[in-house]
């Protein structure tokens, strides 16, 4: 019996000195395969969603296919994240989530309903940045490592099958609308079995809601663990020759930014309205239909691109709201039914100071502000809703030859709840050399 461990060592050891003479005699692909499964749950964000959340299992199926930069390939920016792997995907999330009202809950003129309305399942497509924080050996290349641990951040476009309705579905008040926006973000753990095959499992945060261009949009976020298995081809030898990347040494520059967006958004005043404040014989009771509102804004910040990956700095953004007339509206309808009530001012115009951060490769980057109004009135229901602050997150892509010309769309929301969504085209100004 005492020989059975043994054996079990030595099988590990000769798999060991079988794996790493494979890496060295076999040349990694850039591309892989990967399939994963997700058993997750719906997160409850707050007190007014537990009230009607009922069930919240989801279980997401996802099939992947990988690009992973080689250090033949003797890029910079690849050797600065420690050779990252860029996904492909498509998700399923099979969703059993369902939802339900009750006349207990006492909400306006809402009326119970006798079913339970369903959130349905989701199909994303997606690509993901996945960028290895440890690997063991270290500094190992990728098709040396034996071990790995990373994070993932990932973007992509969803289409729901089932979303809130007035006739079938009319507690989802999750997803208003058929096509989304999709978010992904985690941790994974890689076991390298082979040179070909690889283990791994983690823990993912995921997301989708339509960016505030339709109502409802609480949006739908579940978190957890993941485990998969990805296959990357193995051809022929590895060259011979070094393996190192020469570039030039980057320089740490200061530079202005001016940015322009344009973005549409619909309002959770209307929402409140049409569901809790409009009688059942009205066509407008409950109603999936609401009038989608032109925003603009002007950005302006200093950076500090201390990184070939990283530049972060601080500046002014205004916001222009086509919408303060509406609000307006309905503030003063709100005084006609509560005389006790005041109006709250309202300006299409907020000012704000912000933090910006962005992340860099090649011509693509991510950019992440978070911001505090100096100058915002919107109203009463913007008063109760939103904080004094603000995140944005977007993807943007540059044209050199255009002097570095940047077009991005991008998220603006308020405690993670979007608020809307833009275009954004934005020019750099260098400072210094």
């Amino acid at each position: 019996m005492h020989s059975y461990p043994r054996a079990i060592v030595t099988l590990l050891l000769c798999h060991f000195v079988t794996f790493v003479s494979a890496q060295e005699r076999d040349s990694v692909s850039h591309w892989s395969i990967g399939a994963s499964v997700s058993p997750g749950r719906l997160i409850v964000m707050e007190k007014y969603q537990k009230k009607y959340q009922k069930d919240r299992k989801t279980t997401a199926f996802s099939l992947e296919l990988d690009y992973t930069p080689q250090p033949s390939d003797n890029n910079p920016f690849a050797d600065d994240y420690n050779y990252p792997t860029f996904g492909f995907g498509i998700r399923l999330n099979r969703n059993d989530i369902s939802m339900h009202r009750s006349k207990e809950d006492g909400w306006g003129m809402a009326e119970e309903v006798d079913y339970d309305s369903q959130l349905g399942n989701i199909v994303s497509a997606y690509s993901t940045f996945t960028r290895p924080v440890l690997v063991w050996p270290r500094h190992a290349a990728p098709g040396q490592r034996r071990f790995e641990v990373d994070y993932t951040l990932g973007l992509g476009l969803a289409y729901a099958k089932h979303k809130y309705s007035r006739g079938n579905n009319i507690d989802n008040e999750l997803i208003g609308s058929r096509f989304l926006i999709y978010f992904v973000g985690g941790t994974h753990a890689t076991w390298h079995v082979s040179p070909s095959w690889a283990v791994f499992g983690g823990l993912e945060y995921t997301h989708h809601s339509n960016g505030a261009l339709n109502r409802p949009n609480k949006g739908a976020n579940y978190w957890g663990p993941v485990a998969g298995v990805r296959y990357t081809p193995t051809h022929g030898k590895t060259e011979s020759g070094s393996n190192e990347v020469s570039s030039k040494p980057f320089n740490p520059y200061w530079f202005a930014n001016v940015a322009v967006g344009v973005g549409g958004k619909t309002l959770n005043e209307d929402w409140q309205i049409t569901q809790f404040r409009t009688p059942p014989d009205s066509a407008r009771y409950r109603t999936s239909r609401f009038h989608l509102y032109a925003a603009y804004s002007l950005q302006t910040h200093v950076m500090y691109r201390y990184a070939r990956r990283w530049a972060s700095g601080i500046g002014i953004d205004a916001f222009y709201g086509t919408y303060a007339d509406h609000v307006r509206e309905i503030e003063k309808s709100r005084v006609l039914t509560s005389p006790e009530a005041s109006i709250a001012k309202v300006s299409p115009w907020s000012l704000a100071v912000a933090i910006k951060h962005h992340v860099y490769y090649g011509n693509l980057s991510a950019r992440m502000s978070l911001g505090c109004y100096l100058l915002r009135h919107m109203g009463t229901n913007a008063k109760e809703v939103e904080k004094p602050y603000y995140e944005q997150i977007g993807v943007h892509y540059s044209f050199p030859k255009w002097g570095g010309l940047t077009i991005g769309a991008s998220i603006q929301a308020h405690r993670t709840k979007a608020d809307l969504t833009e275009i954004i085209v934005s020019y750099p100004l260098r400072l210094t050399r």
